[in-house]
C-alpha cells in the first residue's frame, strides 16, 4: 500500500512538473514541435517519467516510511499529542509565510516553495513543542509545581504502558551511559523491558560533553554516542523521561527517587550510588558486578602464560593482567618484566575492585 501511494505521490508532482515547466524545458534543448508546447502532452510525458523513477525509487521511500513509523511507535503517548499540536502550528504558520511568494506565480516556484515551507513549517513545529512541553504546560498553570508533577504523572504511564508484564523499566545513569558496556550487553539480549533515559541525565551528559578539559569532553561525546547506538538498537526501545524533580539538588537522589516512583530498576556501575539503592531498597544491575560475574573461573593448579608487565607492591612481585583485566600477581616475577611466562595459579581473592589472582613461575 506504501510503495502504490508513493508512486502516485511522484506521479502527480510529475504531472504538474510537465504542465508548469515542460514546454521551457524543450525550448531550453532546442526541440521545437507544435505537440510538445502543448501542456497536457507534456503533463501526460513528464507524468510517466515520475512514475518511472517513483517505481524505481519506492522501495527506498518504503524504507524511510517504515523507519518513521518504528520511531513514532517507541514515542510517549504525551509526546506524540504535544508534536500533533506542533506539526499543525508549524504546518499553519509555513503555509501562511508561503503565501506572498505564491501570488507571484513563477512557474513551479510558486507551486514548490509553499509545499516546502509548510512540510519544514511541520518538522520545527514538532520538535519545538517536544523541546518545550513542560514550558509549554506552565504558562496555562497557575501554579508551575502542579503542572509539573501532572507532567510526571503522564511520562510515568507512558512509560508503563510500554513495558510488557512481568518487565520492569531499565533507568540508566551517567556513569553507565559513559561507561560503554551497555550498548554490548543489549546487544546479547539479555536486558529485557526497556530503557529510560532521564532528561536531568541527559543535561548532565550534554554539560560533561561541554566541558573544557578534554579528557571530560572526550567522556561526555562518548555517552552521547553510546546514547545513539542504543537508539539504533533493535534488541530494545529506549526512551526519555522528560520530568525533574526541583525539590531534589542531586542527581543520584533524583535517579532513585524515580526508580521508586517507577518501581523501576536503576542501571549502574557506580559503588556509592549502588549502595545508597540497596539501603532504600531500589533494585540495581551493576555493571560492574557483571563483568565480574563473567570472567572465567581458575583453580589453584591451573597453568597458564601471562606478561608481567611492571613490578609488584611486595618484595620481588611481578604483575601480569589476563584479556578480560584481572590482575596476576607472580611471585619472583619482577626480574623478568616485559617477558612471558610459563606461570601455575596458587590462589585467588575477590575484591571490591574485581578479582585477583596469585600465581608462581612454573619449574621447567
Amino acid at each position: 500500500m506504501i510503495k502504490k501511494m508513493t508512486i502516485i505521490v511522484i506521479m502527480i508532482v510529475g504531472l504538474s512538473f510537465g504542465y508548469t515547466l515542460g514546454p521551457e524545458i524543450w525550448r531550453s534543448i532546442r526541440l521545437y514541435h507544435q505537440l510538445l508546447n502543448n501542456p497536457f502532452v507534456n503533463s501526460l510525458i513528464f507524468g510517466l517519467i515520475f512514475m518511472l523513477l517513483g517505481i524505481l525509487f519506492a522501495p527506498l521511500f518504503e524504507q524511510l516510511i517504515h523507519k518513521l513509523l518504528t520511531i513514532l511507535e517507541k514515542q510517549s503517548t504525551p509526546n506524540l499529542l504535544f508534536g500533533a499540536l506542533g506539526v499543525l502550528l508549524g504546518l499553519l504558520i509555513g503555509y501562511m509565510l508561503s503565501l506572498p511568494i505564491g501570488s507571484l506565480n513563477i512557474p513551479f516556484l510558486s507551486s514548490t516553495v509553499p509545499l516546502v515551507f509548510t512540510v519544514l513549517g511541520g518538522m520545527i513545529g514538532y520538535l519545538m513543542m517536544i523541546n518545550r512541553r513542560d514550558e509549554v504546560l506552565h504558562l496555562f498553570t497557575k501554579s508551575g509545581h502542579k503542572l509539573q508533577s501532572v507532567s510526571q504523572e503522564m511520562n510515568k504511564q507512558a512509560k508503563k504502558d510500554t513495558v510488557e508484564a512481568g518487565q520492569k523499566l531499565k533507568i540508566l545513569d551517567t556513569s553507565v551511559i559513559i561507561d560503554g558496556r551497555i550498548a554490548e550487553v543489549v546487544q546479547t539480549g539479555f536486558i529485557e523491558g526497556g530503557l529510560l533515559v532521564p532528561k536531568f541525565v541527559l543535561s548532565e551528559l550534554q554539560h560533561i560533553a561541554d566541558a573544557s578539559d578534554s579528557l571530560k569532553r572526550a567522556k561526555g561525546r562518548r555517552g552521547l554516542d553510546i546514547l545513539n547506538q542504543l537508539q539504533k538498537s533493535p534488541k530494545i526501545s529506549i526512551d526519555f523521561f522528560e520530568g525533574d524533580y526541583p525539590d531534589v539538588e542531586e542527581v543520584d537522589a533524583k535517579l532513585v527517587r524515580l526508580a521508586k516512583d517507577l518501581e523501576a530498576v536503576l542501571v549502574t556501575n557506580d559503588y556509592n550510588l549502588n549502595k545508597v539503592s540497596e539501603f532504600q531498597n531500589v533494585p540495581v544491575l551493576n555493571i560492574n558486578e557483571l563483568a565480574n560475574a563473567v570472567k572465567p573461573e581458575v583453580l589453584p593448579g591451573e597453568e597458564m602464560q601471562v606478561q608481567i608487565i611492571k613490578a609488584g607492591t611486595e618484595r620481588r612481585q611481578g604483575v601480569a593482567y589476563l584479556d578480560d583485566g584481572t590482575m596476576v600477581v607472580v611471585e619472583d616475577g619482577q626480574d623478568h618484566i616485559n617477558k612471558y611466562l610459563e606461570v601455575v595459579v596458587t590462589s585467588s581473592l575477590q575484591t571490591a575492585a574485581g578479582r585477583m589472582i596469585f600465581a608462581k613461575i612454573t619449574d621447567n
